[in-house]
């Protein structure tokens, strides 16, 4: 029987975004490399790649950090020029955005969701410079793509992997209640805690457990999100939310809040072993080695890869608007390795996630965000 389980209430952008044909795969966690190869430096050429960071900067260990190696891997491999603007805050978009085209840059990749506004502006006003933004697409009310020529969204179904963690979470926990909390309430926030309470679920339904979620309720599609102007760069914030579902007692913790979600690592930390962590975007076990004792797993996004292919598009002048979207089943998305919970995770666990992991591909489970 088909086991049919949707995520709703996430953006139309990202919907459409299921449809599209993905670039060459990654390694399920990013290696050093695009793509996990070891390639020669490639000639210098005069075409320039340009980046544009969300607030969080391209030393967050998250989002922007992945994407910025997208960059660096393309200026290694293939030969490109590199420019970049860090934004400091959201005034800071259409700004930076701007300078990068009037530093003569052939492409602009833009990095978070909160620039999709000043992307598409961009682009509207410069068809012939090509944009790529990380974490966001362009659709109508049907779900067409709307994004001019020149403009290529790169999204990612965490969802898929999301709710690997999920059902991990509710395997290892033992107070019978998990949290998650996110920086902000938009669509790459929602993904991510919608995934993992639907993967805690279906570990209730499978195991006959009762683990309960704490800070995502999927029938309101709300949750638990840091106050403020600036969610995703308050740290103390971050922390503040975690302790508070710890309270509540919650014993496994997925931050989702980009740099401040290290304030959930901290109170994981903080628990002195009676509370794991989990981190979102890249394996938190190689970007946050402070926190590797407490981290049992994250949820990766291939976004240096699909970065890196966007360049090599644009570069060879085979760039086009259509979207792409990371999955598991091109490893645009994944679930990181258990590490020093390798031991912790029953072998009963890792293989039902196995099977999790084949029927998400084989559309057996099916996971829509």
């Amino acid at each position: 029987m088909k086991k049919s389980i949707v995520i709703s209430g996430l953006a139309a952008a990202l919907l459409l975004a299921g449809c599209a044909t993905p670039p060459p795969a990654s390694t399920a966690a990013p290696s050093a490399t695009a793509g996990g190869a070891t390639t020669a430096a490639a000639p210098a050429s005069d075409f320039t790649a340009c980046m544009v960071s969300d607030a969080g900067g391209f030393d967050d260990k998250s989002f922007n950090q992945t994407s910025y190696k997208g960059l660096t891997d393309a200026v290694a491999q293939l030969g490109v020029k590199q420019n970049e603007a860090q934004s400091k805050t959201t005034s800071d978009f259409a700004t930076n955005i701007d300078q990068m085209v009037n530093a003569g840059c052939n492409i602009v990749v833009t990095v978070g969701f909160m620039l999709g506004d000043a992307t598409l502006a961009a682009a509207k006003a410069n068809p012939d410079v090509d944009f790529a933004i990380v974490d966001f697409a362009y659709s109508d009310e049907s779900g067409a793509n709307t994004a001019p020529e020149n403009l290529r969204g790169l999204v990612f179904n965490t969802g898929e992997p999301a709710f690997m963690a999920g059902y991990t979470a509710a395997s290892l926990s033992q107070t019978g209640k998990v949290g998650t909390f996110g920086g902000a309430k938009i669509p790459s926030v929602t993904a991510f805690m919608e995934g993992y309470a639907q993967g805690v679920k279906y570990h209730n339904e499978k195991k006959g457990t009762n683990v309960e979620v704490l800070g995502w309720n999927s029938e309101s599609q709300d949750g638990q999100f840091i106050p403020g102007a600036s969610p995703f760069e308050d740290l103390a914030g971050g922390k503040r939310v975690a302790d508070t579902l710890v309270a509540q007692g919650a014993d496994v913790i997925l931050p989702v809040a980009g740099p401040a979600g290290e304030g959930g690592l901290q109170a994981a930390q903080a628990s002195g072993g009676k509370v794991i962590g989990m981190w979102v975007d890249t394996d938190g076990y190689v970007s946050m080695p402070t926190y590797k004792s407490i981290i049992a797993t994250s949820v990766g996004k291939a976004m240096d890869v699909a970065v890196f292919e966007a360049i090599k598009a644009s570069k060879e002048g085979t760039f086009n608007n259509e979207v792409y979207v990371g999955t598991l089943e091109n490893e645009g998305a994944y679930l990181a390795p258990f590490h020093d919970f390798d031991s912790k995770v029953s072998a009963e666990t890792k293989a039902e996630l196995e099977q999790i992991k084949a029927d998400i591909i084989a559309g057996t489970i099916t996971i829509e965000a």
